[in-house]
C-alpha cells in the first residue's frame, strides 16, 4: 500500500448509486441510471455490480461502512413489495446489502492500513453514495481472523484472498456441510480436516494431537488420510459389543422396530439388569453402584434350540447371561400365550447371533476381560489423529444403534472427565450422510441415534465435543440437530425443498444466498456463521494441487468401464459366493 493516495477519499469510477432506504443493518441503494453494463473497471480489474457476496462501501466522514450484497432487482419490484405504486421507469434497479462492519484508514510509516471491525455503530443516510470495494482493500476486511484460525480456501472474486475460519467456533459450536451429490462435499470435509491437521505446523505448535472421529458410511475417507486408524466391521477392527448399548438401544436391538409391546420392553429391561449384575460381580464391581445403563459386560447366554417355554432337553436355563435372565423371569405353567413375549425376545437374540453381518456387535463376552478401556481407546488416545469408522458393511437396521453407541461413548467419556481433563483432549465427531443416522423421521430404528446425536448437539460444546454434520439432503436431517449448528458451509444444492430448508434455518439477512446455491461451481460454497469472519462466497482449497489425496469418489466412469473386458463366469461365481456368505471384499 506504499505510496497510495489517501484511501479515505472516494474513487469516482467505483461509484454505483445512492442509498434510498436504511432498515437497521439492511440497506437498499438505487443504481445510477447511467450504468448500462453491470461492471466497472478500476486499476485494470473488472468489478461486477450487484454480484451476490460482493462488498460495497459507504463513506461517512473518515469512517467507511461495509456491506455484502444479497440481492439485485428492479426498483419497480421493490416498490410493489413495499405496497407503493411504482414511480420509477422500467429500467431502474436497486441493490440490497447487509452492513457487517466499518473501519478507518490509518497511515503509519508511509503505509496505509485499514483498521476494520465487525459490527456497525455508524449508519448511512439516504442519498449517500455507494461504492464498489477495490480488491486491494479486501485483504484488510477478510483478514486472517483473530485467535486460532484454519485455512478453508479463497474468497471468490477477491484475487486469491485467503478465507480463514475461526477454528474454535467452527468445531466447538458445531458446523453443517451441505451440498448435492457431485458438488464436492466429501472433498470439502477432507479439506477442513487437512486444515485442522496442518494447523499445528502452521502455528508452530510443539505438540498437536487433534482427536477426530469420522463416521464413514461409504468407505470414502481412507484414501484421503493415509495415516489414520481404520475401524471396520469387515476386518473385525471395530469393537462395538452389544453390552455397550444402554437400555433404550438394547430394546431397539432386541425387540426391534416392528414390535412396540410394553411387555417385551419390560422383559428386556429386567433381564438386562440381572445380566449386568452378573457381569459386575465377575469383574469385582459393586452391584449397588451400577444402573441398567452402566456399560457393564454381560454374557448373551445360549439362545439356540429353546422351545416355546424356554426349555432345552426338558430343562430350563435360568443361569447364564441375558437369555438365562429372560428365562428366570418367565411365569410358571405351560400356557404358551403367557410365554410368548419372552420367547419373542429370545428368538430375536438368536436371529441376531446367527447373522454374520452383525458379529461385530453380537460376539459373546468371555466372562473375564474388561473391554471398556479398549473400546474407548479405539476412538481417542495415542496414535493417528483421524479415526475413520467404516460403517459401509453395517446393516441398515443396526446402523442407527452403532452410530448411537459411538456418539454416546464419546459423550459419556467427556461427561465423566473432569473439566481439566476435557480441556486437554476435545473431540470432533464428523457425521457423514447425517440424514442416514439422524433423519427427520420418527422410525424406531433411528430413535436411539437421534437421541444420542441430539444430546451431543445440544450439550457437546460444554464438554469438549464438536459435531460436524455432512449431508446431501438437509431437509431430511433431524431439525433439532441441524439447528444447533452455528456455522454453515453450503455447496451447490439443486433440490428446491433442500434450498428452502436451508433458508429456514439461516438468519433472515442471509436468506438471499439460497437463490445462488443451484449455480455454484464444484468446490464453491457459501460460508456463513460464527466461524466466518464475514459471510462469504468461497472456493474450497484444492487438495489435488497441494499433492494430497481426495476421498474415494463413488462415481463410476462409464466410458472407461465399458472399454474393459466383459465379466467372466468365474468372476460371477466369486461375487455370488461373497453375496451368499455376506462377505465383502475389503477395499
Amino acid at each position: 500500500m506504499s505510496g497510495r493516495k489517501n484511501p479515505n477519499e472516494p474513487i469516482p469510477n467505483l461509484e454505483v448509486g445512492a442509498v434510498i432506504e436504511v432498515d437497521g443493518t439492511h440497506i437498499v441503494a438505487e443504481l445510477d441510471p447511467k450504468i448500462t453494463e453491470l461492471t466497472r473497471v478500476f486499476g485494470g480489474i473488472i468489478y461486477p455490480i450487484g454480484q451476490f457476496g460482493s462488498i460495497i462501501k459507504i463513506h461517512f466522514g473518515v469512517r467507511i461502512i461495509f456491506g455484502y450484497v444479497g440481492r439485485l432487482r428492479m426498483k419497480s419490484e421493490f416498490e410493489r413489495e413495499k405496497g407503493l405504486a411504482p414511480e420509477s421507469d422500467g429500467t431502474a434497479r436497486v441493490v440490497e446489502a447487509d452492513l457487517f462492519g466499518e473501519g478507518e484508514w490509518i497511515c503509519g510509516k508511509g503505509e496505509w492500513k485499514l483498521n476494520f471491525e465487525r459490527g456497525v455503530t455508524t449508519f448511512p443516510l439516504p442519498q449517500q453514495k455507494v461504492y464498489l470495494t477495490p480488491r486491494s482493500d479486501l485483504g484488510f476486511i477478510y483478514g486472517e481472523g483473530s485467535g486460532s484460525t484454519i485455512l478453508l480456501g479463497e474468497h471468490v472474486g477477491s484475487g486469491g484472498t485467503p478465507c480463514y475460519a475461526e477454528m474454535n467456533d467452527l468445531l466447538g459450536k458445531h458446523t453443517a456441510i451441505l451440498g448435492s451429490t457431485g458438488a464436492g462435499k466429501s472433498g470439502t470435509v477432507a479439506a477442513v480436516l487437512h486444515s485442522i491437521l496442518d494447523r499445528g505446523k502452521n502455528a508452530n505448535h510443539s505438540k498437536w494431537h487433534p482427536q477426530i472421529v469420522v463416521l464413514d458410511p461409504h468407505n470414502e475417507y481412507s484414501t484421503a488420510f493415509p495415516e489414520h486408524i481404520r475401524l471396520c466391521t469387515d476386518e473385525n477392527s471395530l469393537l462395538l459389543p452389544y453390552w455397550l448399548l444402554n437400555l433404550e438401544e438394547t430394546v431397539a436391538l432386541f425387540v426391534g422396530k416392528a414390535e412396540t409391546a410394553t411387555s417385551q420392553t419390560n422383559i428386556v429391561m429386567n433381564a438386562l439388569w440381572i445380566a449386568r449384575q452378573q457381569g459386575a460381580k465377575k469383574l469385582g464391581i459393586d452391584v449397588n453402584c451400577i444402573t441398567v445403563d452402566s456399560p457393564i459386560p454381560y454374557s448373551i447366554g445360549d439362545p439356540y434350540d429353546l422351545d416355546e417355554l424356554g426349555n432345552k432337553d426338558g430343562a430350563r436355563d435360568n443361569e447364564i447371561g441375558f437369555v438365562g435372565a429372560v428365562n428366570s423371569l418367565r411365569p410358571e405353567g405351560t400356557d404358551k400365550k403367557k410365554h410368548e413375549g419372552y420367547t419373542k425376545v429370545i428368538r430375536k437374540v438368536e436371529s441376531l447371533c446367527r447373522d454374520s453381518r452383525k458379529m461385530f456387535m453380537m460376539k459373546d463376552w468371555d466372562g473375564v476381560t474388561d473391554l471398556l478401556p479398549s473400546i474407548v481407546k479405539q476412538f481417542v488416545g495415542e496414535g493417528p489423529s483421524i479415526r475413520i469408522v467404516d460403517l459401509s458393511g453395517v446393516p441398515n437396521e443396526v446402523a442407527g444403534a452403532a452410530s448411537s453407541a459411538i456418539a454416546r461413548t464419546l459423550f459419556s467419556l467427556k461427561l465423566w472427565q473432569t473439566r481439566e481433563e476435557r480441556e486437554k483432549n476435545p473431540v470432533l465427531l464428523v457425521c457423514e450422510e447425517a440424514h442416514r443416522y439422524v433423519p427427520d423421521r420418527g422410525e424406531a430404528q433411528y430413535e436411539a441415534a437421534q437421541d444420542a446425536i441430539k444430546r451431543l448437539a445440544k450439550e457437546g460444546r460444554k464438554y469438549g465435543i464438536g459435531l460436524m454434520l455432512v449431508s446431501q439432503r438437509p431437509s431430511e436431517v433431524e431439525a433439532t440437530v441441524l439447528s444447533q449448528c452455528n456455522s454453515w458451509i453450503v455447496l451447490r444444492i439443486t433440490n428446491d425443498s433442500d434450498r428452502r430448508h436451508v433458508q429456514s434455518v439461516l438468519p433472515d439477512s442471509l436468506a438471499g444466498l439460497t437463490k445462488v446455491l443451484s449455480g455454484l461451481r464444484r468446490r464453491e460454497a457459501i460460508f456463513v456463521g460464527q466461524a466466518a469472519i464475514i459471510p462469504s462466497r468461497i472456493l474450497i482449497r484444492d487438495l489435488v494441487k497441494e499433492g494430497k489425496s481426495l476421498p474415494r469418489s463413488q462415481d463410476i466412469d462409464f466410458d472407461k468401464g465399458w472399454q474393459s473386458d466383459t465379466i467372466t463366469d468365474q468372476h460371477l461365481s466369486e461375487v455370488g459366493k461373497r453375496w451368499r456368505l455376506q462377505s465383502r471384499q475389503v477395499e
